[in-house]
């Protein structure tokens, strides 16, 4: 656990952080082309985010990762807009103090309710996540399109103009919304195989079906680890996820902003959490495979 980020430093002064704002972007470029490794702070509300992450890994392979899981406040589905900025900031702000670089906001959640304040305050490339409506009202043949995200993410206003967006480009495509109400808990538990993760799924997944969608977006970075449930109630349904295309995203971020040199070989992903940091530890590694996993506080 991360004293900064779980202690009396969350409310570090905003405007500090607004005035080193060019000097960060400038500090960010000079580090990155003098060939020092590129370093990502990815966070989420807990180990959703890995699932970005992971695709990250596949564009950047020699980059460092830092990863910061909020898994002693997840999920962020419930949780006040207020609360999620506050923590938001918290994180991006311990991120930046390992050498970050740039940011992925791993969460749809915290995406909605916190990136444009984040963008405000930090002066660096941060990259959001949204669920993939656009992709799924192309690929859909029935018109009808699933979303399955968290209670957080569908009520809020970037998620509702996100959907308008999509329905005015896409006038014969209609979206039916389920949130996969305990899917989190059930990634952050290990427990993404059991058989009460393909139950539970089934439970969310089969009136979206019998609405007629034939396309399912996973909203919540966390459902890609319930991938194998949600294929095995979609009945033939195309699932959309976003990980991939937010990589692309940062790399394209990256290049623009950074002056990008890729540094060679496959560095090191840190791990930390405001959780239980040991079991956090575990389940990523059960999640991601032997990818040089090691708790952030010991790299």
């Amino acid at each position: 656990m991360v004293d900064a980020v779980n202690g009396g430093s969350l409310g570090a002064d905003a405007d500090a952080a607004r005035a080193n704002h060019a000097d960060g972007r400038a500090d960010a470029r000079a580090a990155t082309t003098a060939r020092a490794p590129l370093t990502v702070g990815v966070f989420d509300s807990g180990l959703g985010g890995l699932s970005v992450l992971r695709e990250i890994r596949a564009v950047l392979p020699g980059a460092r990762l830092v990863y910061f899981a909020d898994s002693g406040n997840a999920p962020y589905g419930g949780r006040s807009d207020a609360f999620v900025r506050e923590r938001s900031q918290a994180i991006a702000r311990w991120l930046i103090g390992r050498g970050a670089q740039a940011i992925v906001v791993a969460c749809n959640t915290a995406t909605a309710a916190a990136i444009d304040g984040l963008r405000d305050v930090h002066g660096l490339p941060i990259v959001g996540v949204e669920p993939g409506l656009k992709p799924a009202a192309a690929h859909t043949r029935s018109g009808t399109v699933g979303v399955l995200a968290t209670r957080g993410t569908l009520a809020s206003a970037r998620y509702a103009a996100l959907r308008d967006r999509v329905a005015r480009a896409n006038p014969k495509v209609c979206f039916v919304e389920a949130a996969g109400e305990g899917w989190v808990e059930l990634v952050e538990a290990g427990a993404a195989q059991s058989p009460e993760a393909f139950e539970r799924v089934r439970e969310v997944v089969r009136p979206l079906l019998d609405a007629g969608a034939d396309t399912l977006v996973l909203g919540c970075t966390h459902y890609p680890f319930l991938a194998d449930a949600v294929r095995a109630a979609a009945n033939g349904a195309r699932i959309i996820e976003t990980g991939h295309a937010i990589a692309r995203q940062l790399l394209r971020r990256v290049d623009t902003e950074l002056g990008l040199m890729h540094a060679n070989g496959a560095a090191t992903i840190e791990f930390s959490s405001s959780g239980d940091a040991a079991h956090g530890l575990a389940v990523a590694r059960r999640l991601l495979g032997d990818v040089g996993l090691v708790a952030a506080d010991a790299a």
